[in-house]
């Protein structure tokens, strides 16, 4: 790829690598961003690959991921495959000279996490995790409240993110591809308490309930701070939905309203309950979940922006995640 051609033409031009379900949620993000165009989609199945492009109105088409990476009108690459490929891709893409927007979980392994990150630094490529609620202004307004202390010393962050998996054959069920509540919706809970505290906890506690399909379909945890201050949270798929998080200091609390879903549903709110008085509402923009990540790797790729969720907290979210899983199946807690 040609990068002084891209930043002149001041646009990124992304494929989809592959058809997964989550496309759905990004297409319309990068087709809101003024500096994204959306170009080709890949997949490994030809008719598939006919009728989606045209259900989604996509001019170009690949017959193999492979096709799209050597393409030259391809500039970024969104990663939406089952989570045991997404460092195999992500390393291929860069390699090949595209930026990548992998989503999450990022990596399943710390090593994965390290070798991905050495490339993006050898190759110059932009490499970011795709945790959108993390650059909603909803997520961005309650971190800044902590950060200016209005909400006293944190003293906890409460999450939870749970639905019902009715398609048993669902690749999140498979223990071979990654699968699981934790690495699925339990990874959201986890990074936003992290990005709360500052960073990873000392120790963590964890359990988690194997069902049938041999992964965990439900999984509670307990992650410790200097000072006194823990984050808990639980993760399922065998619930019905339910999501929520609260930040809570010695000041007062905030809650968010479905902080990590895009479901059509009533706008987020952001509520601070203080110590003593009236419960507050806090204005929340109206944006589309998935735009901001967008915007962000076009700022990345065309501006030169260090992208805004850096890979070290992206190690911390895989390093923490594979400590919990250690802290449930011993039944001990670990330290970090």
């Amino acid at each position: 790829m040609n990068q002084n051609s891209q930043i002149e033409s001041n646009s990124v031009r992304w494929g989809l690598l592959s058809t997964a379900n989550i496309n759905q949620r990004i297409i319309p993000a990068i087709r809101q961003a003024p500096r994204g165009e959306l170009v080709g989609v890949a997949s490994r199945t030809a008719v598939r690959l006919a009728e989606y492009a045209a259900e989604w109105d996509i001019p170009r088409t690949f017959d193999s991921y492979e096709a799209m990476l050597a393409d030259d009108d391809i500039d970024a690459v969104y990663i939406g495959l089952p989570n045991h490929l997404h460092a195999e891709w992500s390393i291929k893409a860069m390699r090949a000279g595209k930026h990548v927007l992998c989503e999450k979980p990022f990596a399943l392994t710390v090593a994965d996490v390290d070798d991905m990150t050495a490339v993006s630094q050898e190759t110059g490529r932009v490499l970011a995790e795709a945790f959108m609620y993390r650059h909603h202004p909803q997520t961005k307004i309650a971190l800044e409240w902590v950060q200016s202390g209005q909400l006293g010393d944190i003293v906890r962050v409460e999450a939870a993110f749970s639905f019902t998996m009715r398609n048993q054959d669902n690749i999140r069920l498979d223990p071979q591809k990654g699968g699981g509540s934790l690495w699925d919706v339990g990874v959201y809970p986890v990074s936003l308490a992290q990005a709360v505290m500052g960073g990873p906890p000392e120790v963590v506690w964890g359990q988690g309930w194997i069902g049938p399909s041999g992964v965990d379909e439900s999984f509670a945890g307990q992650m410790g701070y200097s000072h006194g201050r823990v984050a808990q949270f639980s993760s399922a798929l065998r619930t019905p939905w339910h999501t929520y998080a609260e930040i809570i200091g010695t000041a007062g609390r905030l809650t968010l309203t479905r902080p990590f879903v895009s479901l059509d549903q009533p706008a987020r709110a952001l509520t601070f309950h203080p110590a003593e008085g009236e419960p507050q509402e806090i204005d929340v923009p109206d944006e589309y979940l998935y735009l901001g990540e967008v915007q962000d790797m076009h700022a990345a790729i065309l501006d030169g922006q260090e992208p805004y969720l850096s890979l070290s907290e992206t190690r911390d979210h895989v390093r923490t995640v594979l400590v919990l899983y250690e802290a449930a199946r011993t039944g001990q807690a670990v330290e970090l």
